[in-house]
């Protein structure tokens, strides 16, 4: 961009000295170079921020092994807001909720929203292999339609059932673990985790509820006109997908640093909800940098859809004033 407008970036993730307690150093996950920045609330962070054009990050938890208990949430969110309050004006907080306890997971993000002045919450996109399309977590979706933040659905590891299922096979462990997660799996589940939500009619009780999608949509735009059609001979539900995916669905980039998908995105949704992310520090700030720059030399979007995608659409979805 000619004159470089600071970014908001919604899918920036860290881990807190809560989990790191119980989980170990992210480190001994993810190696040295990401795992030594995932605990950095600070300077670290600031300065790649600064480095590649980032003005705000709104930051949420890294998935988790295991199903997070309320403590720990609460516990994760405290801290967040200890560091969103020391750096109020580079960073925003989505919370972290126990989601197989869906009472708890309602009530704590009635906390992070109107105590720690979260805009939101971040979610694994199931708990050990149980999704969120029962009734029992009508309660979280209510709570999140009534404050009227946004649910982002996001990746987590494939259960032991669903590796054993879906992704071993005639290969090494460290594939079956690679085809479940980044490869392939974080992003289908998440995917039909949507899907299921439209499909048990959770967008009919709650049709302003609002939810986040990363990595360019999770596989679904490319699909979408299919599954438009397809799903259009449920007769149970009372509006069709289509309507659903253009009025209660927003979708970042995190992650995703080619123009082609975010061309089919452009496509399927409106421009105000298509949202620039980096997820970092698993992707570094200056792809997401360079990433704008391709999409404006290519013409994919310019000017004001441009300073829309990079900064606005965020602003204006979590209500952020500068």
């Amino acid at each position: 961009m000619s004159t470089r407008i600071p970014f908001i970036t919604l899918e920036e993730h860290f881990t807190s000295e809560a989990a790191i307690k119980i989980y170990g150093t992210p480190a001994s996950e993810f190696g040295p170079a990401i795992g030594n920045k995932l605990p950095s609330l600070s300077a670290t962070r600031l300065a790649d921020m600064d480095a590649g054009g980032v003005g705000r990050q709104v930051l949420s938890h890294t998935p988790f092994r295991t199903v997070p208990s309320p403590t720990l949430c609460s516990a994760i969110n405290d801290e967040l807001h200890t560091a969103v309050r020391a750096h109020s004006d580079r960073f925003t907080g989505f919370a972290t909720l126990p989601m197989s306890e869906p009472q708890d997971a309602a009530s704590e993000l009635g906390r992070a929203v109107k105590n720690l002045q979260f805009v939101g919450a971040l979610v694994d996109t199931h708990s050990d292999g149980v999704f969120y399309d029962g009734p029992e977590w009508d309660v979280v979706w209510k709570e999140a339609q009534e404050l009227d933040v946004p649910i982002y659905l996001h990746p987590c590891y494939a259960s032991e059932e669903m590796l054993r299922v879906n992704y071993r096979g005639n290969y090494g462990e460290d594939v079956a673990k690679g085809l479940g997660a980044w490869v392939f799996g974080w992003h289908v589940q998440t995917g039909l985790h949507f899907l299921r939500l439209f499909a048990a009619g959770v967008f009919d009780r709650f049709p302003r509820l609002k939810i986040l999608l990363g990595h360019t949509g999770e596989t679904l735009p490319f699909l979408l006109k299919r599954q438009e059609r397809a799903t259009s001979r449920w007769s149970h539900l009372k509006r069709p997908l289509g309507e659903v995916w253009r009025a209660n669905v927003w979708v970042t980039t995190s992650g995703m640093f080619d123009t082609a998908p975010l061309a089919c995105l452009l496509k399927v949704s409106p421009l105000d909800h298509v949202l620039l992310s980096i997820d970092y520090p698993f992707s570094n700030n200056e792809q997401g940098k360079n990433f704008v720059d391709d999409i404006e030399k290519e013409g994919l979007l310019r000017g004001a859809d441009l300073e829309a995608f990079v900064r606005g659409n965020a602003a204006k979805l979590l209500r952020i004033k500068e």
